[in-house]
């Protein structure tokens, strides 16, 4: 969280390079200071490091990837970013199969030492660097971008405009917010970011193993890498997916597919209670409940998963993207805190009652997408924040 409220200001000032480079220094420092904890102070700082690194790198990397791709390609590639994140979570749930968790932790300081160096190897966001003033560095970066022999003069000139009205060092005051062009994509994009987490997804996942156990698989650890497997096989459609389809209809099929298998799920749970634990039915409930949260999953990676990031980095306008982005992924990381701390609590409280608080939130969600999230498909960035005036 502390990360998210400073990424914003952070990216604005020194770039979007600039704050993938400070991300990986406490992100190395952390997994360091866990590998060779000598007691649980250096785990809690260490988490406390890499939280801060992760925090700006949420922030940064969605915005960064949309500022950069071609508009036909900007759902695909802004969605890369969370396939990124469930080959991570998969990789670590296989590896923590082979090995220790200080193992695990030294081998987490890899991405990191490589990310530094590769930065000097790819362009500034055009976007950031025209919104600077920097007209000449702007050019040559979307030229590098766009290839040596495309014509980006339309692009440019769209750029151009979209910065004029935003002066350098523009201040945004909270009475400017009351204006529909700020208010309404800001409340969208933490709308989005916050019913991604109250959907429970991160409830599910951390605590997938406890789950299965007490659904009756005992090989749970393995269980819980398929499901890795799963996301990020269900992530990588929704790459492929979300240029062709739009943004609104896979939330809308995602948001309504978690809804339903997380009901399935509490059906499950709920009967359970009133069954014999030696009978076969038992037994089914639990398979039921397995398949439910492996559904779960798949529909929430078609949709849930990475295009509320996707939309928030893509409708924010420049004049307060750096405030609100910090803000929405503050509320992000907020709510995925309250999610992960109540998981155990309400699953120990009833396993069916925590699905159903679950289901109900994903059918709000539909609501909300249904209401209030535009389609942005096939739209520079600056149609979608002049459709906001």
């Amino acid at each position: 969280m502390v990360g998210a409220i400073s990424s914003g200001q952070i990216a604005e000032y020194i770039g979007r390079k600039g704050s993938l480079m400070i991300s990986a220094i406490p992100n190395i420092i952390g997994w360091l200071s866990i590998s060779f904890a000598k007691d649980l102070s250096f785990l809690y700082m260490g988490r406390l490091l890499e939280g801060f690194g992760v925090g700006i790198i949420s922030y940064t990397v969605p915005v960064y990837i949309a500022e950069i791709a071609p508009q036909n390609l900007r759902g695909g590639l802004g969605s890369v970013n969370q396939l990124s994140v469930t080959i991570g979570i998969m990789l670590s749930y296989l590896l923590g199969l082979f090995v220790n968790w200080r193992v695990l932790a030294v081998l987490g300081t890899l991405p990191c030492l490589a990310l530094i160096p590769g930065l000097f190897f790819i362009p500034e966001s055009p976007r950031w660097l025209a919104k600077m003033g920097l007209t000449e560095d702007f050019e040559t970066s979307l030229q590098v971008l766009r290839g040596f022999d495309a014509d980006i003069s339309v692009e440019v000139n769209e750029i151009k405009r979209a910065v004029a009205s935003t002066s350098r060092k523009s201040t945004i005051r909270f009475a400017d917010l009351k204006q529909r062009r700020y208010w309404l994509p800001l409340m969208i994009g933490i709308g989005l970011l916050v019913l991604q987490q109250l959907g429970g997804t991160n409830g599910v996942i951390f605590y997938s193993s406890n789950i299965f156990l007490s659904a009756g698989i005992s090989s749970s650890n393995a269980a819980t890498f398929g499901v890795g497997a799963i996301q990020v096989v269900a992530t990588a459609v929704s790459t492929w997916l979300v240029d062709k389809t739009g943004r609104r209809l896979l939330l809308i099929v995602s948001s309504s597919g978690m809804a339903v298998s997380l009901l399935i799920v509490a059906v499950a749970f709920f009967l359970k209670s009133f069954v014999d634990e030696d009978s076969t039915l038992y037994g089914a409930l639990g398979i039921i409940s397995v398949v439910g949260v492996v559904l779960m999953i798949v529909a929430f990676s078609l949709g849930m998963g990475p295009i509320p990031w996707l939309i928030m980095s893509e409708i924010l306008p420049v004049k307060i993207k750096g405030l609100a982005g910090s803000v929405a992924t503050l509320a992000n990381w907020f709510f995925s805190w309250v999610v992960t701390a109540t998981a155990p609590l309400l699953l120990a409280w009833s396993s069916g009652g925590t699905f159903t608080l679950y289901t109900l939130m994903c059918a709000f969600t539909v609501a909300f997408v249904t209401i209030w999230v535009p389609e942005t498909k096939g739209k520079t960035l600056e149609e979608i924040q002049f459709s906001f005036r």
